[in-house]
């Protein structure tokens, strides 16, 4: 069913987004917002207006599973009242509390703890997160946080952008019908969405899920079963005997058809029910004891690493080169990133590699 123009402003769902604070600066108008920036109106219209040229700079990154992830970084301007944008309201506004990532005081280590010792796990993956997230979704977050219709869209319309008109992009539901809006110039024929890449888009994600989120928990209470979401990635456990492969395809089904409802796509490839005695893994973290742990093969892919960095005909430049990188900066930044997720999950195990490597460096 298509959607006319005008529905942005006099449509919403009930998201039900609560804030931290009762201080969300209030947004008179564009020029306001031009103003509480400090950056120019002008941008700003050409902006919400979709004019060109294109304020994102795009460029895409191979994908470990297969196929690329485009990414988006707003030019200096934008970048500015993004950013604004972040820290004075999308960090005030709460996600749902089976939400786990792009937040503060939650890890990965938290969302796999939840399914801790279960028996049976569903494993589920949506398909192009981001970009299946539409200014209309993102309207409708800064419409229940108390902003005007008008202040919403312009808002909205700052945190998306159209992209390419791909064949995802040709479905119906990215068409815009009627172009009845209260400025002209905000017309358009179709809708643009998140961009992966801008600083508003992880907290914009978390918000326009959240009427998703609560469906979903209701759904797994009727079967008992514990529900937690990090980003794309679904997981639903439980330790009930009585649970069953038939039991799960039913509940997955039911889940298909709600992430449809909310214009997302299930990812057929990632779809996995684990069986009692089969090995549990949440995240890349095994979930079959009282604790997160660990996988084996992340443990020896960093004694791997130190292990060449230390051998004599070896060392850190030409193990950098080996592994693809371009300076040992970059390596050495990579490595700095697997040690902080291992930190996350084992600080003592993460600080004697640490220790390792700083030994290792003061050598070179």
């Amino acid at each position: 069913m298509g959607r006319k123009h005008s529905q942005l402003f006099f449509t919403h769902d009930s998201q039900e987004i609560s804030a931290s604070s009762n201080c969300l600066p209030p947004i008179k108008s564009l020029k306001h917002l031009a103003d509480l920036t400090e950056t120019s109106y002008r941008d700003l219209r050409k902006i919400i207006t979709r004019q060109s040229p294109e304020p994102y700079k795009v460029f895409r990154i191979r994908k470990k599973s297969g196929g690329f992830r485009i990414i988006a970084i707003p030019d200096e301007s934008l970048l500015k009242v993004q950013q604004w944008i972040y820290r004075h309201i999308l960090s005030q506004a709460q996600p749902s509390p089976v939400s786990y990532a792009f937040q503060k005081g939650k890890s990965i280590r938290d969302a796999a703890s939840v399914h801790c010792g279960c028996r049976w796990l569903i494993k589920l993956d949506l398909y192009n997160f981001f970009g299946a997230i539409s200014e209309i979704d993102v309207y409708r977050v800064f419409y229940s946080l108390g902003y005007q219709p008008l202040i919403a869209f312009e808002l909205a319309r700052l945190c998306t952008r159209l992209g390419s008109l791909t064949a995802f992009r040709h479905r119906h539901r990215w068409e815009i019908e009627g172009n009845s809006t209260i400025i002209s110039q905000y017309q358009g024929q179709r809708m643009g969405h998140l961009p992966q890449g801008a600083p508003t888009s992880p907290a914009l994600s978390n918000l326009a899920m959240v009427a998703f989120d609560r469906k979903i928990m209701n759904l797994a209470a009727e079967e008992q079963l514990t529900y937690s979401r990090y980003a794309d990635d679904l997981s639903f456990s439980t330790p009930l005997t009585s649970f069953s492969r038939e039991l799960a395809k039913a509940f997955i089904h039911r889940v298909f058809r709600l992430m449809r409802t909310y214009g997302q796509s299930p990812n057929m490839t990632k779809t996995k029910i684990i069986t009692p005695g089969a090995r549990k893994i949440v995240l890349g973290l095994l979930v079959d004891g009282e604790e997160p742990r660990l996988q084996k093969s992340v443990r020896n892919h960093i004694r791997q690493h130190i292990f060449y960095l230390n051998h004599s005909d070896v060392g850190l430049q030409k193990h950098a080169q080996k592994r693809g990188f371009l300076s040992t900066d970059g390596f050495k930044a990579h490595l700095d990133g697997v040690l902080s997720y291992v930190h996350d999950i084992d600080p003592s195990l993460a600080q004697n590699y640490r220790h390792q490597l700083a030994d290792v460096y003061r050598l070179v």
